[in-house]
């Protein structure tokens, strides 16, 4: 695996020594909470989902994943178990590494090291924002900055109208931390503001941004 020929986009889009590209159909089951964690997913195409499931059967979703997302790294820090449950949101292909070929790449390979290490500083940053968010915002603002980060999902759009994955308005309540009657009465209230759109789908005006920087 040592040498300048190392290609790391094809190490996590190809099959090989310790991987595997697999094909998921909307709503199937990645991994399960609790399930064994001993490899890490590189997400090439499609949308996941990753939800917990408490004591008490309350669920909720604590991130969407778009593609050259990372998932199921935990396991690198130790993790044996999966702290969360990951289901494919559309039609997925993912390559599942184990940990241990993923281990070599990143002792070997300083290239993938950098490629990896920076996915995980700015996972850490959005996180972080995520946390602030939660603690300071409305969940008006909430809302329209997770709608703002699903934007990041889309492909071949327009600078300033970009179309996200289909999204209930509860899974978005679970997301931003409010019940789905708020979540329904903001959406109406953005899309009556021209910031979001229904037709078909759900597209997303860059405009939506100033709600999050209002004070």
């Amino acid at each position: 695996m040592r040498g300048a020929s190392f290609d790391a986009r094809a190490f996590l889009t190809k099959p090989g020594a310790g991987k595997k590209v697999l094909q998921y159909g909307t709503k199937q089951p990645i991994f399960s909470q609790g399930g064994n964690g001993s490899h890490v997913f590189y997400l090439q195409k499609g949308h996941v989902k990753l939800g917990v499931t408490t004591p008490a059967g309350k669920e909720a979703v604590v991130a969407l994943l778009g593609p050259k997302d990372f998932f199921g790294h935990g396991c690198m820090a130790g993790e044996k178990t999966r702290l969360a449950a990951a289901t494919a949101m559309s039609d997925c292909v993912v390559t599942q590494i184990d940990k241990s070929a993923m281990t070599r790449a990143l002792r070997h390979q300083p290239a993938f090291n950098e490629v990896f290490v920076d996915y995980l500083l700015t996972h850490i940053i959005r996180m972080e924002g995520d946390l602030v968010d939660h603690l300071s915002n409305s969940s008006e603002k909430r809302l329209a900055r997770t709608l703002l980060l699903l934007s990041r999902f889309a492909k071949n759009s327009t600078p300033r109208t970009v179309h996200v994955p289909k999204i209930t308005h509860e899974t978005l309540a679970e997301m931003v931390g409010t019940t789905r009657a708020r979540i329904n009465f903001f959406m109406n209230k953005f899309r009556k503001a021209g910031l979001i759109d229904y037709n078909g789908g759900l597209s997303i005006n860059r405009s939506l941004l100033n709600v999050v920087l209002q004070d």
